[in-house]
């Protein structure tokens, strides 16, 4: 804040300027001025002010007050002071006279300054220099005038230079135009002077070219004939080979037609000779005998208890260590017999005979090479049957499905006879024969078939499985219900024993963790037929896997199902009963054979009979343990093998 000034009389008279100090006449720019303010200006700036004071004396005093702005600045000429001090405040009753006279002056120097209280020498320098600048002002008044007088000359020669800059640009314009179209039209010469000079070009080329491909016709027509000159020769002479290879062609008909009744007459011995080869297998087999046994003993698996040296024997054949064996010797110890000393009495010794006997060391291949005759006997037209027969465990299952995993050298009797079935056929393919197979796989559980190839969407549905005929005076027999799948190669018959595999009912009994209750029956239907000479035929191929033999006592089942494994055992001993009693009816010629007592002789009952061929496997166990059963199956297969069927005939048509 200010300091607080003592109270003062004010003097209120304004100094009033009636006249204007500098009056502008015209609004041009005046070059080289450096004034920023004009003479109003400067006559506003000046404004008289009169105080009075009350106290000890009356002082007058002038106060010139300018507005805000910048602070006035004077031509280069002035050298006073324009702008006025505010006079110093005074204490005492004296007063100030003003003085008017110009400021001292020092050499080489400005005048000074004014002092502050100097109010009227202040507004006299303001006066001069109100006089200069009006001077100044009227010698500018003068210049504007004549440069205003300039300017309109000016004008006026630049409208006579713009008509004729007007005239001009239009002579320019038409010139560009006619200057434009000139070198359009020799755009267009130089392009057709070009266009010409390319088509000189390109004639130029095609008359070298046509020049040069005369050149080469001319070499080409003397090369042409002197060529025709060579194939007229060369035509005489093949006219000359012509008419010998006429003669050898004549020849070589003759010699073709001579061939091909020979290869006619070839086939026909081909032809007979097959027959005589199915007649002369036939007459084989026959005396191998249509009902034939084997016997296989499983080996021992491991965790099982070994038998002692001399428990199973197996006697060589009557040509040495080298033939394959036939008979088989067991012994059994009794604990209830005892000589009159009271020792144990000597083991009673059982020897059976067989048409071929299998130690626990065979392999699938050896026993396969066995039965593959009797397999080719299918192939030609006559019925043939498999039977795996023994107690559970005894390695039925094994010997006609294989074992567990792909293993080739476990394969079982049924995908090695497919597989040799397949390869026959594609053989005898060459000689004009065709064969189809359509296969079954059907298991008789309880009395009931049922269909192992039944798939998930087809298990329950269409009703229960029958054997009926064919037809009506056909001897056929087929399955109601059941699945006939047309096969043709091994991935086929595989995937349908896994399948067969997992429909099959088993159940655990006191003889095998996992037991097969129920006879499964592997038919495959053949058809043969040589379409040149019209020839037809046509049998089954049974492989069946009998339920386990096993009498009530040893083979009752476990568990809460003891009935049921009862009724099984039951409904398994019947109908392997009624088998024996039909091979024994057909054994003795008998005149009723009773078929119909068991669904398995039923449905077999067309590869039972005379016109078919039967081989059984009995299958044992090594286990003193199970001698029992082994006898039991032993003397069962024995009265088979006495068995003898009449004359197989070949189903042709």
């Amino acid at each position: 804040m200010e300091p607080q000034r003592p109270p003062l009389m004010e003097v209120k008279g304004n100094l009033e300027l009636k006249t204007p100090l500098v009056k502008a006449s015209s609004r041009l720019p005046l070059p080289g001025s450096r004034l920023k303010r004009g003479p109003d200006q400067m006559e506003d700036a000046l404004e008289p002010a009169k105080k009075r004071t009350r106290g000890l004396g009356a002082v007058t005093k002038v106060n010139i007050t300018r507005p805000r702005g910048p602070p006035l600045r004077t031509a280069p000429q002035t050298h006073g002071q324009t702008a006025a001090q505010k006079v110093p405040k005074k204490t005492g009753p004296r007063s100030t006279a003003v003085s008017t006279a110009a400021p001292p002056m020092v050499a080489g120097k400005k005048p000074g300054k004014r002092p502050a209280w100097d109010l009227k020498g202040q507004l006299y320098d303001l006066n001069e220099e109100l006089k200069r600048y009006r001077e100044k002002n009227q010698a500018l008044d003068r210049d504007n005038q004549q440069l205003q007088e300039q300017l309109k000359e000016a004008q006026q020669q630049a409208k006579t230079l713009g008509t004729e800059c007007s005239t001009l640009e239009e002579e320019l314009t038409r010139v560009r135009t006619q200057a434009e179209q000139g070198q359009q039209e020799l755009g267009h010469l130089r392009a057709h002077v070009s266009e010409i000079e390319e088509q000189l070009s390109t004639k130029e080329e095609l008359l070298q070219e046509l020049q040069k491909e005369q050149l080469e016709l001319q070499e080409e027509r003397r090369a042409l004939a002197t060529r025709l000159e060579e194939q007229e020769r060369r035509q005489q002479a093949l006219e000359a080979a012509l008419s010998s290879s006429q003669a050898e062609v004549v020849c070589l008909r003759q010699e073709t037609a001579s061939q091909a009744t020979l290869l006619a007459e070839r086939g026909d011995q081909l032809h007979g000779l097959e027959m005589e080869r199915r007649r002369l297998h036939n007459q084989l087999q026959e005396l191998k005998g249509n009902i034939r046994v084997f016997c296989r003993v499983r080996p021992v698996l491991a965790g099982e208890p070994v038998p002692s040296s001399g428990f199973l024997l197996f006697p060589p054949g009557p040509a040495g260590p080298s033939d394959p064996p036939t008979c088989l010797s067991l012994s059994r110890s009794d604990d209830r017999r005892a000589t009159l000393s009271g020792a144990p009495a000597p083991p009673t010794r059982h020897d059976f005979s067989f048409d071929r006997v299998f130690p626990p060391g065979s392999r699938q291949d050896e026993v396969f090479e066995e039965i593959s005759m009797l397999v080719q006997s299918a192939l030609d037209g006559y019925p043939v049957c498999i039977f795996a027969y023994g107690q559970t465990g005894s390695g039925k299952t094994f010997t006609m499905e294989g074992g567990p995993g792909e293993d080739p050298q476990l394969e079982g009797l049924i995908p090695r006879a497919l597989r040799h079935l397949f390869s026959v056929a594609q053989e005898m393919n060459g000689q004009g024969w065709t064969y189809s197979f359509v296969a079954s796989y059907v298991e008789i559980y309880n009395e009931t078939v049922r269909d192992l190839l039944a798939t998930g969407t087809r298990k329950g549905q269409g009703g229960e499985c029958e054997i009926r005929r064919a037809g009506p005076g056909s001897e056929e027999l087929t399955v109601t219900n059941a699945r006939y799948v047309p096969v043709s190669c091994e991935k086929e018959v595989e995937a349908l024993l896994h399948l067969a595999r997992q429909n099959r009912a088993v159940a655990r009994t006191a003889q095998n963790e996992r037991s097969s209750r129920s006879h499964s029956v592997f038919q495959l239907q053949i058809s043969g037929e040589h379409a040149a000479r019209g020839l037809q035929c046509g049998a089954p191929l049974n492989l069946v896997d009998l339920a386990g033999s096993e009498r009530l006592d040893p083979g009752l089942a476990l568990g809460p199902g003891e009935r049921d494994r009862l009724r099984e055992t039951q409904a398994i001993n019947s109908s392997l009963s009624t088998l024996g009693l039909v091979i024994m009816a057909l054994s003795n010629k008998e005149s009723h054979v009773p078929y119909r007592n068991s669904k398995l002789t039923y449905l077999l009952q067309n590869s039972l009979g005379g016109s078919a061929k039967m081989l059984m496997f009995v299958n044992i166990s090594p286990l003193e343990e199970n001698v029992s059963e082994s006898l039991n199956s032993l003397r069962f297969a024995s009265k088979v093998n006495q068995c003898v069927i009449g004359t197989a005939r070949a189903n042709k048509k």
